[in-house]
């Protein structure tokens, strides 16, 4: 069965290309990771969901995928911050790439094929440096060694950057600058001569370690060999680091290196200003996953393309947050509509009988669903596309169905047999994205609760307290002050819904309204009754006009989002 084709944006070629593998259903990627020193920041969720989006959708489309994701277990940061902590240098970077792995896997980012660290890789490193060396591309001068920037006419392909145009230190640590070994101050180190009391291996050139570049040539070499399909990381890779790891496999591996595809993700943004660590305006992914749920972050950084920056932005996180919990609670629903169906067919597949079809409104929307979303993800991956366009509109039909499996008497067939089709195929698309957790609906669903009443500054106990409140009031017939705790929730994230005799809650986007706001939005519904009567039916009617516009508002964003 041939393999669907699907195009990739080539940093290379500055275009996107059809994807070719250079062995046929086999892809060989290499992605560049973490230096380990501190927690990691939403900058680094940035990169590691964007590409783990793209091996999730290499295995969907039936690749078989070696993907290495490295370490940089050896630097001059480690260096620096375990002497701060009197920490010894790879006691510190394993302790923090364990604190990064765990941090993957809240994010439901998939484990590489291989995590390669630089301590364990010093043969590989070693030899590529003599091999570099040898083809005359690099030289050693007092225990260091550089890399010779004019004996490879072709450095700058990758990213169009001309010789004259760099600054000293090109070689992306500052000391390179610093020192007048150096032949062309372009030249990068391939090897670092020892300082006193600092980590080091020995070597043909002293006591050292390596370069920042170096390494990844080096594992991608071992892992992959010097041709390989995929080379991916952050923009600002691009140089010097990928220009000089080009470089360097090129020049130890003359005659056998390429690598047909260069990736490369967005920033992530803070107040329009790229977010790192040494601009001091990050926020680790701890940070964020504190208040938000790691599925809410993942929906989030997908909700952009992966080459555009991303602004980052709590108000898009709460929509992130609302939109995982709506596809989770339409999903439970679902599941839970599903139940005396699924009891008379065990094997969990409903049977198609003469008069027993899916609904056409069904078919079309689950051939829309498929088709956007080969179409979306087969171009350059625009996740945000599909988030929200097909993805959106095959639960609000699920959301609509389960209304009518609520009223009918009669096709009540045909509407477990499309809920049961559009829910295999939601899971699906969700599951080939990552945002489908291993936990069951109902327990994320809590998750995603508990992290809404943290950031209100809430417990359980206080919502159900204020809940009380409320039911006492409307029996009073204050609705000023009915109305007042819900509008003071919805201010906080929380959305009180009145369904058949009790009041529950759920996260919602937070909205600020003045009450000028809230009736000018009571009239607007007003003249949609319609629409607000099928949106609302399981809505206890009261007397409190402008809270039954509010909770029947809910359920109408609910469904529309």
């Amino acid at each position: 069965m041939a393999i669907r084709e699907f195009q990739l944006y080539n940093s290379m070629t500055k275009q996107k290309e059809i994807f070719v593998a250079k062995e046929s259903g086999k892809v060989g990627m290499y992605v560049c990771g973490v230096t380990a020193y501190d927690l990691s920041h939403i900058g680094h969720a940035r990169a590691y969901i964007a590409f783990d989006v793209l091996y999730r959708y290499l295995k969907h489309l039936g690749y078989e995928v070696t993907y290495i994701r490295n370490f940089t277990d050896v630097d001059d940061k480690i260096i620096n911050r375990a002497k701060e902590v009197g920490e010894e240098p790879l006691d510190l970077s394993k302790r923090f790439c364990d604190e990064y792995l765990r941090d993957m896997n809240d994010l439901q980012v998939l484990v590489p094929t291989e995590q390669p660290r630089v301590s364990e890789n010093m043969i590989e490193i070693k030899n590529m440096i003599a091999e570099i060396i040898k083809n005359d591309c690099a030289y050693a001068a007092d225990g260091d060694v550089y890399f010779s920037v004019d004996k490879f006419p072709a450095y700058g392909r990758l990213s169009g950057r001309k010789l004259e145009d760099n600054r000293a230190g090109g070689g992306g640590r500052a000391q390179d600058s610093l020192t007048s070994r150096k032949r062309n101050q372009n030249d990068f180190a391939l090897w670092k001569a020892a300082k006193p009391g600092e980590i080091s291996w020995e070597s043909p050139w002293g006591p050292g370690r390596p370069g920042w570049h170096i390494e990844c040539s080096a594992m991608s070499d071992r892992y992959l060999t010097s041709s390989f399909d995929i080379h991916g990381g952050g923009m600002d890779l691009i140089f010097p680091h990928h220009e000089n790891e080009l470089a360097q496999s090129c020049a130890a591996r003359p005659n056998t290196c390429e690598i047909k595809y260069w990736m490369h993700n967005g920033f992530v943004n803070t107040n329009n200003e790229k977010m790192s660590k040494s601009l001091g305006n990050f926020f680790t992914i701890r940070e964020v996953t504190k208040l938000y749920h790691p599925l809410a972050l993942r929906y989030f950084m997908m909700s952009t393309h992966y080459r555009s920056p991303v602004n980052y932005s709590l108000d898009q996180l709460d929509i992130a947050s609302d939109r995982v919990f709506y596809s989770y609670q339409t999903l439970l629903d679902c599941e839970e509509a599903l139940i005396p169906f699924r009891e008379k067919n065990p094997e969990g597949s409903v049977p198609k009988g003469k008069n027993i079809r899916i609904t056409p409104e069904a078919q079309e929307c689950i051939n829309k669903l498929k088709n956007d979303f080969y179409a979306k993800m087969s171009d350059d991956l625009h996740t945000q596309d599909f988030l929200n366009g097909a993805l959106q509109e095959i639960l609000k039909l699920m959301n609509s169905s389960l209304t009518k499996l609520k009223k009918a008497k009669q096709q009540q067939q045909s509407l477990f047999l499309s809920l049961a089709e559009m829910e295999k195929e939601a899971k699906m698309v969700l599951d080939t994205l990552g945002l489908m957790s291993s936990l069951s609906y109902s327990e994320v669903l809590e998750q995603l609760k508990a992290k809404a009443l943290t950031r209100a500054n809430l417990t359980e106990e206080d919502v159900l307290q204020q809940i009380e409140d409320r039911t006492q009031a409307r029996r009073d017939k204050d609705f000023a002050k009915s109305d007042k705790i819900r509008r003071d929730f919805e201010a906080m994230g929380i959305a009180l819904m009145d369904v058949g005799n009790e009041t529950i809650w759920r996260p919602c986007v937070p909205r600020l309204e003045t009450e000028e706001t809230v009736a000018v939005a009571s009239t607007e519904v007003k003249q949609k009754s319609e629409t607000v009567a099928v949106a609302s039916t399981e809505v206890k009617p009261n007397s409190e006009t402008e809270e039954t516009v509010a909770v029947a508002s809910i359920e109408v964003n609910k469904i529309s989002i």
